[in-house]
């Protein structure tokens, strides 16, 4: 079961927050909850459960049986909650696993004149931990999330106890990577007739598609909705161009140092962030860790899902070791 629960971000922008308890299953792409138009929640047993109650603080008090350790999950530009759902899963079993729809993704609100600056991405997470009750928590982020997940890190240490960073470099990508995904975006051959148009678009056709990626045509077909001439992306192409001009031109090292907890470096052994930048960024971190996951591109956690839990379950556990130690 994912149960949403709302979340009041920067500037009151409502965020949708996912909950998830089911049991582990085997295939990310198959499992995920099924995408109904913004209109809709996802799943149906979620808009049941909808609750403006917030959960008890994660802390236990004197005599209280100890409470599961918050893991907060965030997701990359154009993601969406539910790509979280299959590590979700597994999580939920020794964790409370939430995830965040990112402002202006997902089913939180897309306002046309909301700030999408990196600032107020970091204080939605800070004020879903909060509101939550989830921290300190171990932050799980990939790409645009796993930059947010060190930056709240770096600003907010008594809430974070860990951070996962899955494929994000740290290094500046400057004006060409911009206009780059400006090109890009202009290259969708939106509207998709069908969502098999959208998985063979996606996994297939796109000139950014070295080889038939099937994973990544699920992982896209995941974000988009149904309208009255075909499917559209859920999220607007002009906020996720303002979402990553605010970084793209700087670089993020210093905060990276700023992180005292427990911090792993993940990346797809075919992914964005190479080797040297990802053990530069492990020696930047005082208390930095390295995996990376072979056969894997950037979507580390749907090319490869075993994989990728093999390689962050070991510094969960320890995390875990060291909270209740």
């Amino acid at each position: 079961m994912a149960r949403r629960i709302d979340v009041t971000g920067a500037g009151g922008v409502r965020l949708a927050a996912w909950e998830f308890g089911d049991p582990p299953k085997t295939d990310p792409a198959k499992d995920l909850p099924k995408q109904a138009a913004p209109t809709q929640a996802v799943p149906k047993q979620a808009a049941q459960d909808r609750t403006a109650d917030r959960p008890e603080p994660a802390q236990s008090g004197p005599g209280e049986p100890e409470r599961a350790p918050g893991v907060l999950l965030l997701h990359g530009l154009m993601g969406r909650a539910s790509h979280w759902a299959s590590t979700a899963r597994w999580l939920s079993e020794r964790h409370r696993a939430v995830a965040l729809d990112q402002r202006g993704h997902g089913q939180s609100d897309k306002p046309p004149r909301a700030s999408y600056t990196r600032g107020a991405y970091v204080e939605d997470a800070e004020a879903a931990l909060e509101q939550l009750g989830l921290g300190p928590a171990v932050l799980i982020g990939h790409a645009m999330g796993a930059l947010t997940a060190w930056q709240l890190a770096a600003k907010r240490p008594d809430l974070v106890h860990g951070v996962i960073i899955c494929d994000m470099r740290a290094s500046a990508l400057g004006a060409a990577s911009q206009r780059e995904w400006e090109d890009w975006f202009k290259a969708w051959p939106v509207p998709f007739a069908t969502l098999a148009d959208v998985r063979k678009w996606f996994g297939e056709d796109d000139p950014w598609v070295e080889r038939p990626n099937p994973s990544r045509g699920e992982f896209y077909a995941e974000v988009m909705h149904e309208s009255s001439d075909g499917w559209r992306p859920v999220f607007e192409p002009e906020q996720m161009l303002e979402s990553r001009e605010t970084w793209v031109y700087d670089a993020h090292w210093e905060e990276l140092a700023q992180v005292q907890c427990p911090a792993l470096v993940v990346r797809g052994l075919d992914g964005e962030l190479g080797r040297a930048e990802a053990q530069e960024m492990v020696r930047v971190l005082p208390r930095g860790e390295y995996a990376e996951v072979a056969d894997a591109g950037h979507l580390v956690h749907y090319d490869q899902p075993d994989a990728w839990r093999g390689a962050v379950e070991p510094f969960l556990d320890t995390v875990l070791t060291d909270r209740t130690g």
